[in-house]
């Protein structure tokens, strides 16, 4: 029920994925008197959801700490619930931030040895998608904070992305060893030591790696996250109605959109925000992604295909894992440490 134009692109999302894929079965959370009408209009969702009614929500400006202590029967904390009960492999939803990320904590718990869950999401680049986080979970980190969030951007890249050996790089003012916050320094020094296969840490990234072909996972804390995000969206957004206007400017313009207008449409669908809609919750003992709340039935669609591929990858799984083996690596004596670098 959460989101400027929800639940109708809520349940448009579902009706797109139904359409895509056989193998997926919802569970509605919501008032069924409203929810029920949007419903009809699409038989691809007929036998393929459950609705589970509740009239009460969580405000979209309400305050995490309220909405943890006063909504257990708001349609957010029962989606979240049913991937604590193992009805649901995730919980989705276009709700307040805040209060999904302080409900899902709550009902969760953060996976052993996470201080703090973080969210990610995707970010186009040159080659391929890549991972950024934290994108606003924590607005202040410490080194051990940063460096999990660079073990759990690293298996997203290798499960989701399906790229073997992710580049990670820490976002720093400079790419010189003495540049930073202290702790980002921290960081630094204990991902160098790190021995695990499938990820290489190459040290410092600027913000214009940010969009170039740098690095795989970039990693930071939740407020430069966040305002990177924000402002790479709005440039994009800007770049693409300056084009359009560029466009219509003469009949001259217009036959050469004409000649060009598949790059066009190549280009548009990149920086589609619909197309990169989905914040990931990683750190948690289960998944939940969080959708735009201003996106759409296509974005929210993207959200939900998301979801499927964390969960069918098993994503929670391989970042236990990792944690586990590098936890091994840090409680290790500074000689074995070298003994697992020899040649």
């Amino acid at each position: 029920m959460g989101g400027d134009s929800a639940p109708g692109m809520v349940v448009d999302g579902a009706a797109i994925i139904c359409a895509q894929d056989a193998n997926i079965h919802f569970i509605l959370f919501g008032n069924e008197q409203v929810l029920l009408p949007l419903i009809a209009k699409y038989p691809a969702l007929t036998g393929r959801y459950d609705l589970r009614h509740t009239d009460e929500v969580v405000a979209d400006d309400g305050k995490p700490s309220q909405a943890v202590r006063r909504g257990r029967n708001t349609s957010m904390w029962k989606a979240i619930a049913a991937v604590k009960d193992a009805e649901a492999a995730v919980a989705i939803s276009a709700g307040n931030t805040g209060a999904l990320m302080a409900m899902s904590v709550v009902q969760l718990r953060t996976m052993d040895g996470i201080y703090r869950p973080a969210i990610a999401s995707t970010w186009p680049g040159p080659q391929n998608h890549k991972v950024f986080l934290d994108l606003g979970a924590n607005l202040e980190c410490d080194e051990d904070s940063l460096v999990q969030y660079a073990m759990m951007g690293a298996a997203f890249a290798r499960e989701i992305l399906n790229i073997a050996c992710p580049r990670v790089g820490l976002l720093n003012v400079g790419e010189e060893e003495q540049k930073g916050h202290e702790y980002v320094r921290m960081a630094a020094s204990k991902l160098r030591l790190s021995p695990l296969e499938g990820m290489k840490f190459i040290g410092f990234v600027e913000g214009t790696d940010l969009s170039a072909d740098t690095a795989d996972v970039i990693v930071t804390d939740g407020f430069t996250g966040n305002v990177a995000l924000k402002t790479g969206e709005g440039v994009a957004k800007m770049l693409l109605g300056e084009l359009g206007k560029a466009i219509r400017g003469s009949l001259l313009s217009k036959l050469g959109y004409l000649l060009a207008r598949g790059a066009f449409r190549v280009l548009r669908d990149k920086f589609d925000p619909r197309h990169l809609n989905g914040g990931m919750f990683l750190g948690l003992n289960g998944l939940v992604i969080k959708s735009h709340g201003s996106s759409d039935g296509v974005g929210f669609a993207h959200a939900i295909k998301m979801g499927i591929e964390m969960a069918r990858g098993n994503l929670t799984g391989k970042i236990a894992l990792d944690l586990q083996t590098f936890d091994k690596i840090l409680k290790a004596t500074p000689s074995e440490i070298c003994i697992k670098f020899e040649p």
